[in-house]
């Protein structure tokens, strides 16, 4: 086994830590961030929906919050063995599958109507949220170190699909149908399939693990970095997708916004998040992950502060939001610098699922406090200032426990 690896290494053209990247990177690139992208898409599909299914149905913030929140903690830890599948199969067989799979519950969101079947379909719509565990280590095999940082931070923008949700969604159900935003969902995601079997490449280098998914995924959380990065990235992603999946609830309550108002603010929101997140990554590769991650979560402390009292809604919570937009999504593009290059080559799906679990979980937390303690007090400051303190802890350990990360050569 040990001889047969060592002559692909000789004989495929493998990404030089200089910086030269192998022709086909770009093209895989940009179809891993359009998988992505649309995967992500069906995953935020009930965000947007959660306000209006709320007074449909007579439910209360609590039950909202948790009809929002299943997806996200389905695919947080379906990226744990879709990740590990992914070392074992590569991306060319899991993006197509994965997509195929997500199909399934978009297509009968279309036709269910009542709470426990939105929370059974909600479930299994989790899958396309297990995208990212498949997207990282493809990428991460493309490209040298010296340009992973940026090219998963580009990767990242396929959380943009959450965006596209919260932009779309309520405005197509309103226009041309309550099916239109599933049928349109569904029949992408079939097309893309297609076209990610037919011209997705995995890495030329890409080491096939040995042992089962269970076994490596049992070996990475050994690792002392994987739950370093767990605790980062569930602080970071998961503030992302707390935000993304609940803000529209928040404003609605909070501010008295209309549902499409309230689905186009938090759009512009992710789009913020998405943006940054491959500045991140470009930072991360100039000056090193760990200062773009204490900066980050300090500044992501300080706007929870600012927002706590629940300032005008112009500029002051604007501002607030925009500005944890902004450093949230940095902070996820440095995590994944950082994983890309701490993580042992072979294992970087085993460790992105493990991780990326850990993030969407961060996700998944949040908007029930935020709907428990909203229907108890009346009041969202609790939940900010608990947001706060935990962005303040992440930069504290950020710069005490992991200082020595910046200091280290880069792995090849």
């Amino acid at each position: 086994m040990a001889t047969t690896s060592g002559a692909a290494a000789r004989t495929a053209p493998t990404p030089q830590p200089g910086g030269t990247v192998p022709a086909g990177a770009g093209r895989n690139l940009a179809l891993a961030t359009i998988g992505f992208t649309v995967n992500f898409w069906a995953w935020a599909l009930l965000g947007p929906l959660g306000p209006g299914v709320k007074e449909r149905l007579g439910l209360s913030f609590a039950a909202q919050s948790l009809l929002v929140a299943v997806p996200v903690v389905v695919g947080s830890l379906g990226r744990i063995p879709v990740g590990a599948l992914t070392d074992r199969f590569g991306a060319r067989v899991m993006f197509p599958v994965i997509s195929l799979i997500t199909i399934v519950p978009v297509l009968t969101l279309s036709v269910v109507s009542s709470y426990p079947a939105l929370i059974i379909t909600g479930f299994f719509l989790g899958i396309g949220g297990t995208t990212f565990a498949v997207g990282v280590p493809l990428v991460s095999g493309w490209y040298p170190p010296a340009r992973k940082g940026f090219a998963i931070g580009v990767f990242g923008i396929g959380t943009g699909g959450t965006a596209v949700a919260n932009f779309s969604t309520v405005k197509l159900a309103d226009a041309y149908g309550q099916k239109t935003p599933f049928l349109l969902v569904a029949a992408i995601l079939a097309g893309y399939a297609v076209v990610a079997f037919l011209l997705i490449r995995d890495a030329p280098n890409r080491q096939r693990p040995a042992g089962s998914a269970w076994g490596r995924t049992v070996d990475v959380c050994r690792l002392p970095v994987t739950w370093q990065m767990c605790f980062l990235y569930a602080v970071g992603f998961g503030g992302f997708v707390a935000f993304s999946v609940y803000l529209p609830a928040y404003l609605k309550t909070g501010y008295g916004l209309t549902a499409n108002d309230a689905a186009l603010r938090t759009a512009g929101f992710v789009v913020l998040a998405v943006i940054a997140r491959p500045v991140g990554g470009w930072l991360s590769d100039r000056i090193h992950p760990v200062p773009v991650l204490v900066w980050s979560f300090a500044g992501v402390a300080l706007f929870a502060v600012v927002q706590a009292f629940q300032p005008p809604l112009m500029p002051v919570a604007t501002i607030a939001f925009l500005g944890m937009a902004a450093l949230l999504g940095a902070a996820g593009g440095a995590v994944f610098a950082l994983v890309g290059k701490v993580a042992p080559a072979d294992k970087v799906g085993t460790v992105t699922g493990v991780v990326g679990a850990a993030g969407g979980l961060g996700g998944f937390v949040p908007p029930l406090i935020m709907g428990w303690v909203y229907g108890v007090e009346n009041s969202y400051a609790i939940g900010l200032m608990l947001l706060s303190d935990v962005a303040l802890a992440a930069a504290v350990f950020t710069a005490v426990k992991m200082s020595g990360l910046a200091r280290r050569p880069t792995a090849t």
